[in-house]
């Protein structure tokens, strides 16, 4: 039943695609046999993403991960350039020659505490502590498949040009872009194309939220808490008065912002006066200035607490990204492509699985049937709530990317419920979706040179001719061990 289901898709787009060559479109026939290249390998692209979510490896920590990527591109004819900016699992993939030069963002990380079998209920696989509750397993498969298709092309003939593939670690909270955007891996690169997983098929004109992250430690002195109360001084009530003080500043802080935080590290016993205690924080919000601002402001709660308990403090930023910078030229080519491709097509069996995974929600969920539509594009501004160390790169040159539906409809990201459809055909499918979107996207950017011209001057004239890049991580080295 899927294979039919799939074979039929494919027939429709190809005759649209035919279609589109009758009306004097160069690039019609290129996109045919992107979009028939990229799902006779569905099975191939399936097994690694598959493979990927089954590590789950953390940001900085994905080894294995990384190297089954590195491997595939390698094995078709790409140059890797590994361990780039400093980071072990960031890499550079390149093919071609000369301009334009396309690059395209590849991730896979996963999340802590997301650990989830693909059941439509919830249940964490024993002896896995992450899951990929955000779906890089499938960003990074199908931005490699894109890159590869379009690598094809190049060696063909078909199309002139350079595709590089970036292999992006650690975009959950570790702001691995950012190191890779400081150490210059973008210059040259004429635009950039990526995809994220989500509920629904769409690309937006939004921007995202800035963020600055970081660990605050305190210490204190150990003592017995019943027999020596005095002679200790509380850690854990350092940390406590920061979230309090915190807690209280938000009445007093733009309503936009969000703040959020975990204790990490709250003692060990307690009849022991704990000595040591973490906070984890992160401070968001759209304009760059108020994230640095309202951060301040958190940092010196951190200070006063550590003053009014006789403890010390210390605090390390660990991440820190921009608000994302959309290009509409850009987004005007995929989202031409991504009418062409369309949606994801649920099987009966899926279908039934959906309808479960729908059920564990307390909210109104959208129909099933959305995960086949495409969204418009409109000039609404979707703003959402997230970050993404994507941001960082669009200030850098022209970027658009997309949303498939990899998981059902009405699923949150950070979900067990995403970690589960990620495991299944459903995430699959959309895979697919992202993938062939940016394969047909990089072939209109390679073919026709008035878009990228037009989206580089819309880039410059959005950010302005005096904006000077500067991380709000500010010099700092990866923070590699950011998960610890």
């Amino acid at each position: 039943m899927k294979k039919s289901i799939t074979f039929i898709l494919v027939l429709l787009l190809t005759a649209s695609l035919v279609d589109a060559q009758k009306k004097n479109n160069p690039a019609a026939s290129l996109k045919t046999q992107a979009v028939s290249d990229i799902q006779s390998q569905y099975d191939s692209y399936k097994t690694k993403a598959l493979q990927i979510w089954s590590w789950a490896e953390v940001g900085y920590k994905e080894y294995k991960s990384t190297a089954l990527l590195q491997q595939t591109l390698k094995d078709n004819g790409f140059t890797v350039e590994a361990g780039v900016a400093e980071i072990p699992t960031a890499f550079v993939a390149t093919y071609g020659s000369g301009k334009p030069v396309v690059g395209i963002l590849a991730e896979f990380d996963a999340l802590p505490g997301l650990s989830q079998d693909t059941v439509a209920e919830k249940s964490p696989i024993a002896g896995m502590k992450s899951g990929h509750g955000c779906g890089h397993h499938l960003f990074g498969v199908a931005s490699i498949a894109a890159g590869i298709e379009l690598k094809k092309l190049i060696e063909s003939g078909k199309l002139k040009g350079t595709i590089k593939v970036f292999g992006c670690p650690a975009e959950e909270g570790g702001s691995g872009k950012v190191y890779m955007v400081r150490a210059g891996l973008f210059n040259g690169v004429d635009a950039v194309l990526h995809w994220h997983p989500g509920s629904e098929n769409q690309i937006t004109l939004g921007r995202s939220m800035a963020n600055i992250s970081a660990k605050f430690r305190f210490h204190g002195l150990a003592a017995h808490a019943a027999a020596a109360p005095d002679k200790g001084r509380s850690a854990l009530d350092a940390v406590e008065g920061m979230d309090m003080m915190v807690n209280m500043m938000r009445e007093h802080v733009p309503s936009s912002t969000r703040i959020h935080y975990v204790i990490t590290d709250g003692g060990k016993a307690p009849n022991v006066v704990p000595d040591f205690a973490e906070s984890y924080y992160y401070v968001r919000n759209q304009d760059r200035s108020i994230v640095q601002d309202v951060f301040a402001r958190v940092v010196k709660a951190g200070e006063g607490a550590a003053l009014g308990t006789g403890t010390k403090m210390d605090y390390e930023i660990t991440g820190g990204v921009y608000d994302l910078l959309p290009n509409k030229t850009l987004a005007e080519a995929m989202q031409k492509n991504l009418e062409l491709v369309g949606g994801v097509i649920y099987t009966d069996k899926e279908t039934a699985f959906a309808k479960k995974i729908q059920a564990t929600f307390t909210y109104k969920v959208p129909d099933i049937e959305t995960a086949k539509t495409i969204k418009p594009l409109t000039e609404e501004k979707d703003d959402g709530g997230g970050s993404t160390d994507v941001a960082d790169v669009s200030w850098t040159l022209p970027t658009v990317g997309l949303n498939a539906a990899t998981w059902v409809p009405g699923t949150p990201a950070h979900s067990w419920q995403a970690t589960a459809c990620g495991g299944t055909d459903i995430g699959i499918k959309g895979l697919m979706v992202a993938a062939k979107t940016i394969a047909l996207t990089g072939i209109d950017l390679f073919t026709d040179n008035s878009i990228i011209q037009k989206a580089t001057e819309e880039f410059n004239k959005a950010k302005g001719p005096d904006f000077q890049y500067k991380a709000l991580l500010g010099d700092r080295k990866p923070a590699l061990n950011y998960r610890d």
